[in-house]
């Protein structure tokens, strides 16, 4: 008997802009500067104390929520830059990346037909969540050029079906980064509502120009209805690790866990190990951001050459460049286009919004060596 077609969950999901761009650039021996990844080593240290974890012994399961040595550091990492009294042993569980602990945020609070209030552009990755758990998205579009939150627009789509809100600070694709006047609009807003909030707040450390990250953490009436998500890889410059944590109060932390038991059960022992070891260094994520905002100036410095105009950008691996000077072609076509003849990949900014929407954009990935970026710059200049 043939088997019946399987019904899929998202009908609309073919092959990323991110896949896409990449084999292209493969084709073309471009310069890749779409994918958010660094293309120089991480640090030889954390390697090291991963081959002496091994070395020791520490290669079979950990404890299902995380190393508790792991836990605690970072419960006292929360405590030192946020102000918040976390517990190790009920607030916190170490995930396989940032991602796998938003899909869980998503897949803890989710019923079909409840509505999810979504920032655009968006990470990738929150819509279909929201989809294969029979949710609605509610997309909300940041205000072009500086890609900022309409606090009065979020209150109009709030409805009974108001399930959760995810924000995104540092953002990707746009740099941009919610100041504390956001996060207390925020906070107004939720009041005496049962609405969740899923914090993405994976590059908390890469905030460039004096800014400051306003974590959910700071804010314990978020807090309380919150799940706020970080990872390993965006701090230590290791995003193959795939390796992360969500923190959650206690209800909602033990909800998270029932999912996590039952899909990943427990991470990479001797990494979580090597990085408990290396979390006790902290001068490796207090000066991230500014080592990663001179990766930034580089760039903005080598470009000035070219015909590209820069977007403000405050944190992640991120900036946005305007080619309205350049090109009228969408913004798809156009990165295609520097791709065959510039040899230069980057990723249009209309693919992290569901409805067609071209600002003449381009993101660019700066978290790579000083000849990369020199090498890519040189190409766009002769645009």
């Amino acid at each position: 008997m043939q088997l019946h077609t399987i019904q899929s969950k998202l009908p609309k999901v073919g092959t990323t802009i991110f896949t896409e761009m990449t084999m292209l650039a493969q084709q073309h021996n471009a310069i890749n500067l779409g994918q958010g990844f660094p293309d120089f080593p991480m640090s030889a240290g954390i390697v090291q104390k991963v081959h002496g974890a091994m070395s020791a012994g520490f290669n079979q399961y950990t404890h299902m929520n995380g190393l508790p040595a792991l836990r605690d550091l970072l419960a006292k990492k929360a405590n030192h830059l946020y102000g918040a009294a976390i517990d190790p042993e009920q607030e916190i569980t170490i995930t396989p990346g940032g991602t796998y602990a938003i899909y869980t945020a998503f897949t803890c609070l989710l019923q079909p037909g409840d509505e999810v209030i979504v920032f655009e552009p968006a990470y990738d990755s929150y819509i279909p969540n929201i989809e294969a758990n029979g949710a609605v998205a509610i997309t909300i579009a940041l205000q072009h050029p500086g890609y900022h939150i309409n606090w009065q627009e979020v209150k109009s789509k709030i409805s009974l079906k108001t399930r959760a809100i995810i924000i995104n600070s540092p953002h990707n694709p746009t740099g941009a980064v919610l100041s504390a006047e956001d996060m207390k609009s925020l906070e107004e807003l939720v009041a005496d509502t049962n609405i969740y909030i899923i914090s993405d707040e994976v590059y908390e450390h890469l905030v460039f120009d004096g800014m400051t990250h306003e974590s959910v953490l700071k804010y314990p009436a978020l807090y309380k209805r919150s799940f706020v998500c970080f990872s390993f890889g965006k701090t230590y410059h290791c995003t193959g690790w795939k390796l992360g944590y969500c923190i959650a109060p206690p209800a909602l932390s033990a909800e998270f866990r029932k999912l996590h038991q039952f899909n990943a059960f427990c991470c990479n022992t001797p990494m979580q190990v090597a990085l408990a070891a290396h979390l006790q260094e902290h001068q490796d994520y207090l000066q991230l951001g500014a080592e990663v905002q001179q990766r930034r100036d580089y760039f903005l410095e080598a470009m000035q050459q070219s015909r590209f105009k820069p977007l403000p950008s405050h944190g992640s691996y991120f900036q946005l460049y305007s080619y309205a000077q350049v090109s009228d072609e969408t913004e798809k076509e156009f990165a295609k286009r520097l791709v065959r003849e510039y040899g230069v990949a980057t990723i249009p900014v209309s693919a992290f919004y569901q409805q067609k929407t071209e600002n003449q954009v381009l993101r660019f990935c700066f978290i790579k060596k000083e000849k990369t970026l020199m090498a890519a710059a040189g190409r766009l200049s002769k645009l």
